[in-house]
């Protein structure tokens, strides 16, 4: 094929589907069933979740069966309990990962000094050297296991979460919610100060019950077996999940994934539901979506931060986005690297670590090489790169379209807060176009697309400063 024609095509299909294939690219707005490819992906592999998820009855605390954890056929009378939880790894599984970690085969060296065709070869032979001789999971076990975890069934599958009440008497419930290739992880170092903000300097009055779900297909939760478990699914599961806790009021965080189903939740509006606050809003205007998908040059009149936005979008979707659309349109076929090769799955999710954290690309220096790998690990351990790509597929959207989320339907009071380093710094002016509700804007000094992770302490503060009002 000529240069000219292979040009053609790669434009082609840039215009044709990495719009969509936006870093997680999905919604139920597409109809799965009358394609032929989605006849196939209806009758994809289903992988065995592996036997170390320990929960115990709550009538019967010393009685700890294993369990599964995977998503059952509803039943006609569901069971609602909430039962409590506890990760249990078996050390053969920790040994079987070791193991393939050191029998890696290794692709040859980039061909050139930089990470413009991915991470770079001698960093990736680090990072999967210390994880297969240095690295200890059970660390990061015995965190999760100091917490209140529970597992409770809703829509016919297992939600596993966190639940840490705080000693404050009048704490605002919040449900914070994790994206790709993040997990429940990403929000440990802020229950604290959220919890107890006495304890860091904030006041009593600013505490919150904090309430960390894995999406469903993600960490402990189940893998859903049926289609449909799109951001409008979880976000209705996430207010049963609120409501069968006992809160009547309460507010919802996200970023990446989180911020779409924060949007969904605020979009139906349930009866309870109060505000939500946002780190990846979707901010874009409809006139602008079509060419930043193609890469078009910006129009004339943008403001300096909106130009900013436009050409960041732009680069992304050309540049870096092909992870979203391989998991938005061939979630199954990537799977099998996930499930298989340890250093496959932590190349292709510390890519993004690194690339989207605010870090110089070094992303431990300000999260920790030992809580990246309890992330990558945890995705390895629980077995779910298929299942947790497939949310990609489910999600079939632009998600920084404010057309495409539908943003100007939400009556909900919206806060956003902008990090430097995110995928792309909102606009201030797009925000309130696009968020007619929104009551809060801030501008964050530091931090990235994994705020909490990064930088727990200004996190913290913007959740406190953004729901004030609303308590």
């Amino acid at each position: 094929m000529s240069g000219d024609k292979i040009s053609e095509g790669i434009s082609h299909n840039r215009r044709r589907f990495l719009g969509t294939a936006a870093m997680h690219g999905c919604n139920g707005s597409r109809s799965h069933r009358s394609t032929p490819v989605a006849a196939g992906i209806c009758c994809l592999l289903l992988l065995a979740v592996p036997n170390f998820a320990q929960t115990v009855p709550a009538a019967d605390a010393k009685a700890a069966v294993v369990s599964p954890l995977s998503a059952k056929p509803r039943a006609s009378t569901e069971d609602t309990s909430i039962r409590p939880f506890r990760v249990s790894v078996p050390e053969e599984q920790l040994v079987d990962l070791r193991r393939r970690i050191a029998a890696t085969r290794w692709p040859d060296k980039e061909t050139i000094n930089d990470e413009s065709q991915g991470i770079r070869l001698a960093e990736m032979q680090e990072l999967v050297r210390y994880w297969g001789t240095d690295y200890d999971w059970r660390k990061g076990e015995a965190k999760l296991n100091a917490l209140p975890e529970f597992v409770t069934t809703i829509d016919g599958v297992d939600i596993q979460f966190i639940h840490v009440r705080s000693r404050e008497p009048n704490a605002l419930p919040l449900i914070l919610t994790h994206g790709w290739p993040g997990s429940p992880l990403e929000f440990l170092k802020v229950i604290g100060p959220l919890t107890d903000p006495v304890a860091y300097g904030g006041r009593a009055q600013d505490a919150f019950d904090v309430v960390i779900p894995a999406i469903p297909g993600y960490g402990f939760s189940g893998r859903p077996t049926d289609l449909g478990w799109n951001p409008d699914r979880v976000a209705r599961a996430w207010d049963v999940l609120m409501k069968r806790l006992g809160y009547t009021r309460y507010v919802s965080q996200g970023g990446d994934h989180g911020s779409v189903i924060s949007d969904a939740l605020a979009r139906q509006a349930p009866t309870g539901l109060i505000g939500i606050h946002l780190t990846m809003p979707a901010t874009i205007p409809a006139n602008l979506v079509g060419g930043i998908n193609s890469g078009a040059p910006a129009p004339t009149g943008l403001t300096a931060p909106e130009l900013l936005a436009y050409n960041t979008l732009s680069t992304f979707f050309g540049r870096n986005a092909a992870y979203g659309a391989m998991m938005v349109t061939r979630p199954q076929t990537i799977g099998y690297d996930l499930a298989d090769s340890p250093s496959g799955l932590a190349s292709f999710t510390y890519e993004k670590i690194a690339e989207w954290s605010d870090s110089d690309g070094h992303p431990d220096r300000v999260i920790g090489r030992d809580e990246i790998l309890d992330d990558i690990t945890l995705y390895w351990l629980t077995n779910t790169g298929a299942a947790s790509s497939r949310f990609y597929w489910e999600n079939n959207n632009n998600n920084f379209s404010a057309a495409a989320q539908k943003t100007n339907s939400i009556k909900v009071p919206v806060a956003i807060t902008v990090f430097p380093h995110e995928i792309y710094q909102a606009p201030e002016s797009w925000s309130r176009r696009a968020y007619p509700s929104l009551y809060y804007f801030h501008e964050a000094a530091k931090g990235g697309h994994f705020a909490a992770w990064e930088q727990p302490e200004i996190f913290s503060q913007e959740l406190r400063a953004a729901f004030r009002s609303l308590r």
